[in-house]
């Protein structure tokens, strides 16, 4: 669901058909019958935006019918815990939870809290912190949070009958009671009999003896409620029993082979590397107050200030002591949203004169394409690194504006810097794919003319910057100068190696010793480690990310294929796939247990727990971090041990996930009044205007297996442009007979941000569906194209409105309205829409 695997992970779609052949069942749930759904096992049509109505539905049908797996719910999740009085759900209060802040569009996490003594919760991820009293309240964007005392104590209010009407089992059954199969069937457009045949197979194969499996990928992601989305999957795993269990589990197929390691040492704005909070402006000016804020009292994450003093250790070197916090002032704080979004409506209000582009390409690959496009033609400069010319590279030469006359090449000041970048077959380095495994890669041939790696670039442009500021004596460019930033360097063009990075990314202690991992860590300054979640990856000097172990030389689990974050454990969690006890659930799902004899978890993988702790052991009242968990506390990293079916913290839109249309939408919404997400993150601007009631049907984008991303690898290349020429537009018939499109002729595709055009594809694919008693089109557009290359095609970005997930900034791009009418775009200038 929210995946057309076998077309966009066709390598990994192997297994899942090797798993089909010896009697697993396939179901895909999809807006589109795609070749995905073509090799299920049971096919099951969605209205794209629907996702919620149709996992909170299988969440009802779990827990009306019984079919929760109890034993582990009561072990490992909280669904015993009971929450503070005066917490209330949207059937409560029309469509929020409590703590709803309208003037805001907020919410005071107060009342979602458990109840108890001295209970203090921080979340393992997305919002660290917490709403606090007025007194200690520090305002940023309609946000307040609280410092979290990593001292305090817990005494967490349970009830293990689960018959507590605030303890999270019955909040979650009031909550889901209403999203019946006949809801589900209004709201998403599937019968109601393939939703119950769905629902049954699920339970059916999940439970002590088996296990299910979710996989998703950007299309959950690209919604304004795409977090939600993955939280419900995470309900209905921890439910059934199927999280951190073999063949169990959520698979988030990520849309690029490095996806993953570009999360873990982070290509975004408000993380660090091993997903340690960003700094914040007014919150974090000390290393204590960092660590009081998103450090929580029980679990690893007790350890940040090891992590963090590390990371720092490893970025400043010997200027990183004690008696300067360990060079913490020296990291950049942030003060708001410095997302892309964000930043391409800061270029439009000249707020940002400077740009570098490193594998992206906006102009194409981002919601509203058009408006970061007129945004780039605001800058002083532009610096594009990548393999070829892309579009955002060109757009003051040959962008569509260009063609209608809107923007003209003499009017655009951006000075434009292009640097060819080397292909990955042309550097060494890792990959860390979706599985945390990190994988190594040799450098095949040399890099052409110019093109260089990106790490020869960062290292070269620092060393420069370095040598600029070297003589002028300023304090203020002490953080560059203080970088630890020797390398040694190889080859023709003075190429950094890539294995002293991934050495120093490992860490190592006094004398340079390496690390064997994060538990080494130390906040006394006397270990460096540049990720502390990859911290083993180069245990006693030896790479093992290059290990080729084959498969057929090892166990399953296949531990000498490259390395797997953090440990070298293939499944997180996995203390879960044993009982209690510390047995495993059956021999069939037999994976890591308690070796009575030895006193010691063991198994087929390496345990995620800590190694001698029994599974009958309680920790003492006062213990704080690892100390402090019990031996049933299977999620280690959460701050009470369990598996969050309710979230009393780390979300800014609620604590459960609810369903709330996507922010353009035909038809009203099915479960609630409120039609969209209160808390989308909308950037209004006269670039981004939302459609209105003109724009009769929903438009979703997605990938075709020709084609990469954006195109820029793909439709330079003449083989795979002549797999896909052109782009397309997907429409069913009942849609083309109704606005006269013709099957291989052209559309015009419109909204209120742009207009585009497109071949047709008519086709039963694309299935509309009944909403509320009305049929409700679909179309679908491929967003690999864009003017440049031997493909060219307009981009099917252009028509959406920058509107965001809130806590993660993603664009929804899965869901929005347009309309469809034969015939090419006009040409010349003209407004857009």
């Amino acid at each position: 669901m929210g995946s057309n695997m076998a077309e966009c992970h066709p390598v990994g779609f192997q297994w899942v058909v090797e798993a089909q052949a010896r009697g697993a069942t396939v179901f895909h749930v999809d807006p589109r019958f795609t070749r995905t759904s073509a090799l299920a096992d049971h096919y099951v049509p969605l209205r794209a935006g629907s996702d919620i109505a149709f996992l909170g539905g299988v969440v009802n049908y779990i827990l009306s019918g019984d079919h929760d797996f109890r034993d582990y719910v009561l072990a490992y999740t909280n669904a015993s815990h009971v929450i503070v009085d005066g917490v209330a759900l949207p059937d409560d209060l029309d469509g929020v939870f409590s703590g709803f802040d309208e003037s805001t569009r907020s919410y005071d996490h107060a009342t979602w809290q458990y109840g108890g003594e001295d209970v203090d919760i921080v979340s393992a991820a997305g919002r660290r912190e917490r709403v606090v009293a007025e007194a200690d309240r520090v305002e940023e964007g309609g946000q307040a949070f609280e410092g979290v005392s990593i001292e305090k104590g817990g005494r967490i209010e349970k009830d293990p009958t689960l018959q507590h009407p605030r303890c999270v089992y019955q909040l979650l059954k009031r909550h889901y009671a209403r999203y019946t199969p006949e809801l589900v069937a209004d709201a998403c457009g599937v019968s109601v009999e393939q939703f119950r045949e769905l629902a049954q197979a699920l339970c059916d194969n999940s439970g002590r003896d088996r296990t299910s499996v979710i996989v998703y990928s950007v299309g959950w992601t690209q919604h304004t409620t795409g977090v939600q989305c993955i939280r419900a999957a995470s309900i209905i795993q921890l439910l059934l029993g199927n999280m951190g269990r073999p063949g169990g589990g959520i698979l988030a197929l990520r849309g690029h082979a490095s996806i993953q390691g570009s999360t873990d040492i982070p290509t975004l704005y408000d993380l660090l590397p091993g997903y340690l909070p960003m700094p914040s402006v007014g919150r974090h000016d000390t290393l204590d107050s960092y660590e009081q804020r998103t450090s929580s009292r029980k679990g690893f994450w007790a350890n940040s200030r090891a992590y963090m003093v590390s990371l720092l250790k490893a970025w400043w070197g010997d200027a990183a002591t004690p008696d300067n916090d360990f060079c913490f002032g020296y990291l950049p704080r942030i003060s708001g949203d410095h997302s892309a979004y964000r930043t391409a409506i800061d270029m439009l209000d000249r707020k940002v004169r400077g740009y570098i582009l490193l594998g992206q390409n906006p102009a194409v690959g981002s919601a509203n394409s058009r408006l970061h496009r007129l945004a780039l033609a605001h800058l002083d400069w532009l610096v594009v690194r990548d393999l070829t010319m892309i579009e955002s590279a060109t757009f003051w030469l040959d962008g569509p504006e260009i063609d209608s006359g809107e923007l003209r090449p003499e009017d655009i000041a951006t000075e434009v810097f292009f640097l060819p970048a080397a292909a990955h077959v042309e550097k060494d380095g890792t990959f860390t794919n979706t599985q945390r495994v990190v994988q190594w890669h040799a450098k095949a041939v040399e890099p052409k003319g110019d093109c260089r790696s990106d790490l020869w670039f960062t290292y070269h442009l620092g060393r420069r910057v370095r040598a600029k500021l070297a003589g002028a004596g300023r304090e203020r460019d002490r953080p560059v100068l203080d970088l630890t930033w020797e390398y040694p360097m190889t080859g023709l063009h003075n190429e950094v190696d890539a294995a002293a990075v991934l050495q120093e990314i490992n860490g190592w202690g006094p004398q340079r010793r390496p690390l064997n991992g994060f538990a080494e860590l130390r906040a006394d300054g006397s270990t460096a480690c540049g990720c502390w979640i990859y911290s083993g990856c180069y245990a006693g000097g030896q790479n093992a990310t290059a290990r080729r172990v084959p498969g057929s030389q090892q166990s399953l689990v296949a531990p000498e294929w490259a390395w797997a974050w953090p440990a070298n454990r293939r499944i997180l969690y996995n203390r879960a796939s044993a009982d209690p006890q510390g047995r495993p659930w059956s021999q069939r799902k037999a994976y890591v247990w308690w070796d009575d004899e030895a006193q010691a978890w063991t198994g087929h993988d390496v345990p995620d727990f800590p190694p001698h702790l029994a599974p009958d052991a309680v920790p003492p009242a006062d213990a704080v971090g690892v100390e402090a968990l019990a031996g049933d506390d299977a999620f280690i990293m959460q701050a009470d041990g369990k598996g969050w079916l309710w979230a009393p913290a780390g979300l800014v839109d609620g604590p459960l996930p609810t369903h709330y249309e996507p922010h353009e939408s035909p038809v009203r919404n099915p479960v609630q009044r409120r039609q969209s997400s209160p808390f989308r993150e909308q950037l209004p601007h006269e670039h981004n205007p939302t459609n209105d009631a003109s724009y009769p049907f929903v438009a979703t984008t997605y990938r075709v297996a020709e084609h990469h991303t954006a195109g820029g690898m793909s439709r330079h290349q003449r083989r795979l442009s002549e797999l896909a020429r052109e782009m397309f537009v997907e429409v069913h018939p009942e849609l083309a007979a109704l606005r006269g499109l013709e099957h291989g002729g052209w559309a015009t595709v419109s909204s209120s941000r742009s207009t585009i055009e497109a071949r047709v594809l008519v086709t039963e694919r694309m299935q509309p569906v009944t909403v509320d008693g009305r049929r409700v089109h679909q179309v679908g557009l491929p967003y690999h194209w864009g003017p440049n290359g031997t493909a060219p095609g307009d981009a099917a970005n252009d028509l959406f409105a920058i509107v965001l997930d809130p806590n993660v900034h993603i664009q929804e791009v899965k869901s929005a309205t347009c309309d469809v009418t034969p015939g090419r775009r006009p040409r010349g200038r003209k407004d857009p829409g």
